[in-house]
């Protein structure tokens, strides 16, 4: 195993076994299905919104939807948060929103004590690459603009917000813009030639058809450029990072590519590799333990390597 792959253990009690197993199911009947070329992807987004009525989102933290450089954005924001998240949710760059993403980011912020920022970024095919990264460069400079230090930012994104978020990186990068202090990614899909998937048949949420489809509705026939498959960008000179991925899901080699490339490129990074889970497994944090235990690991590697910095209660 390489030196910088950790095969997480657990020790689970019987009822999150049942619980486990439970969410297993369910997915594999009530999302799988659906997350299907031959539904429409307007109906792909209502369903998932609906799905996310499943997940629970964290007690004791308040939301508010206001824009961030003109992009609509939902904050979860501590009384006294210490640092802030810029979170870029998944879907296939054709689906998702804050409202999906609502148990991750929530939990987030109480773990971390932080203000996340959660941007509803414009989806293909209506909005192709680069939208996506535009909208989320847009929201990190003028969080930067309002006063956000870099070094008490951290970037975050899951599946195909986690490959925008390592575009975004790369699109700062070569704007000069002050990068945040750490990058945080779930699963990020960062190839979408979908040269080297894993084992499809372990996966109870995505499919290879699903996949292909969102990245022909995002990049086109171009699905190597870089803006698209950030694995192929420049990896040099990037924030620290940490990958955590489902040892069961589809996109488990995308993030062993990852880790490694980073590590080559000299970019410190370390993969979580979380057996037996499935992809965005986070998703179910306040229900499964392994969501909480995971999004702890984050919120003390933002602590780590986020500078403290007063927050006002302000929104830019």
């Amino acid at each position: 195993m390489s030196l910088f792959v950790d095969r997480i253990s657990r020790s689970q009690s019987t009822l999150q076994q049942l619980l486990a197993g439970i969410l297993r199911q369910s997915l594999a009947l009530l999302f799988k299905p659906v997350a299907n070329p031959r539904f429409s992807f307007a109906a792909q987004r209502r369903w998932l919104n609906i799905m996310a009525y499943s997940t629970l989102k964290a007690g004791g933290i308040g939301s508010h939807d206001s824009p961030v450089g003109k992009v609509p954005c939902r904050h979860y924001q501590p009384l006294h948060a210490q640092s802030t998240v810029l979170y870029l949710h998944g879907g296939g760059y054709v689906a998702g929103s804050p409202d999906s993403h609502k148990a991750i980011t929530s939990h987030l912020a109480r773990f971390a004590n932080a203000h996340v920022v959660v941007p509803d970024y414009r989806l293909a095919p209506e909005h192709p690459c680069p939208a996506a990264i535009e909208d989320a460069v847009a929201v990190y400079q003028a969080l930067l603009d309002s006063g956000v230090s870099p070094t008490s930012l951290t970037l975050m994104g899951d599946s195909a917000g986690g490959g925008l978020a390592l575009a975004t990186l790369q699109a700062l990068k070569a704007a000069g813009t002050p990068l945040p202090c750490a990058t945080i990614l779930f699963s990020p899909w960062v190839d979408l030639t979908l040269g080297q998937l894993f084992d499809t048949d372990r996966d109870i949420m995505l499919s290879h058809a699903w996949l292909a489809s969102g990245a022909s509705a995002y990049a086109g026939d171009d699905t190597r450029n870089a803006q698209c498959s950030p694995l192929f960008g420049v990896l040099s000179e990037l924030p620290p990072t940490l990958i955590q991925v489902g040892g069961d899901e589809i996109l488990l080699n995308d993030s062993h590519r990852l880790c490694t490339a980073l590590n080559e490129a000299g970019t410190p990074a370390r993969l979580q590799v979380h057996p037996q889970r499935w992809h965005d497994f986070q998703l179910h944090a306040g229900v499964l333990a392994d969501a909480d235990q995971a999004l702890m690991t984050c919120a003390r590697f933002i602590h780590q390597h986020a500078m403290p910095q007063h927050d006002k209660g302000t929104t830019p």
